[in-house]
């Protein structure tokens, strides 16, 4: 299966979860309105995807893998719409569409983050799952990432150093947090919805994971100054206008892009010895620094 139809099987399944587990509720009032926008809205479901490669590396993905990739991909939904409101980034567009807080109202938009945060950890707390331990190793591993220990630190660190100068290490930090917190978690979850315990198996996979969590923000960074508005689907230079800190303001284009590269092949060589099965996993590296949005 190649990456492109890998990449289908996985926003279908994803989505499917997602659709079914959002149709329990009536009646489907604007703050479901607003979440739907926001979970359907054209991403391209790579943490989703993440965390069903990981699972397939072990065994069949089962319903909480399902749940796991619906959750974190929840959670990214809800930190988008909050980090493109007027009080944080202020951004219009994202993923080429109006962002929640144009297309519908600023109150709406926090209120729909708001929601599907508490519905990615309703997904993964369902009784009818009867796999408590399981489920609890899972819940933990999200809200690690999602918190204060992860993503939310990473925002707060981000909004801290606008028109200030930061290290590399200090760039590096951030977005460790801020990016790369969730992909481990959705690599790390794919794992462990499957029953995998094994420290060596999770420390290889997670040091996978740390590297294209950091080359994707990297890559974001990069594609921020080359690529344009309709391509990125949402403001072509946001960074640069908001005088924000990133890896080619500190390094160079070309030292970024080697920077991108370098931690490309780290993260390749940490799956290469589960052979074929993360093949996925490879080609998922492979995007990450290809993407132009």
């Amino acid at each position: 299966m190649n990456l492109e139809q890998f990449s289908q099987y996985a926003c279908e399944r994803v989505n499917r979860y997602l659709d079914d587990a959002l149709s329990e509720y009536e009646p489907a009032d604007r703050l479901q309105e607003a979440m739907r926008y926001s979970l359907f809205n054209g991403g391209k479901r790579v943490r989703p995807m993440l965390t069903y490669a990981v699972a397939q590396l072990f065994s069949e993905a089962n319903e909480l893998t399902d749940a796991s990739a619906a959750a974190v991909e929840s959670i990214h939904a809800y930190s988008l719409i909050h980090d493109d409101l007027p009080a944080m980034d202020d951004d219009d567009l994202r993923r080429g569409k109006p962002t929640c807080h144009i297309q519908y109202d600023e109150a709406t938009a926090i209120l729909a983050g708001d929601a599907l945060q508490t519905f990615a950890f309703e997904l993964l707390s369902r009784p009818s799952f009867a796999q408590p331990s399981m489920q609890l190793a899972l819940i933990q591993t999200l809200h690690t990432a999602s918190g204060r220990h992860g993503m939310i630190t990473g925002q707060m660190i981000d909004l801290s150093n606008v028109d200030k100068s930061m290290s590399l290490a200090e760039l590096e930090l951030m977005h460790r947090h801020k990016t790369g917190a969730l992909i481990r978690a959705a690599v790390k979850m794919g794992a462990q919805s499957v029953g995998v315990s094994d420290t060596e198996t999770l420390a290889a996979l997670d040091a996978y994971a740390s590297a294209i969590g950091l080359a994707f923000q990297v890559q974001d960074d990069i594609i921020d100054i080359t690529s344009d508005t309709e391509t990125l689907g949402k403001t072509q230079f946001s960074d640069a206008d908001a005088n924000k800190p990133t890896y080619p303001k500190l390094l160079g284009l070309e030292g970024a892009k080697a920077l991108a590269k370098r931690l490309h092949d780290e993260a390749v060589a940490q799956v290469e010895p589960f052979g074929p099965k993360a093949e996925p996993l490879v080609e998922l590296a492979n995007y990450i620094i290809a993407r132009n949005h």
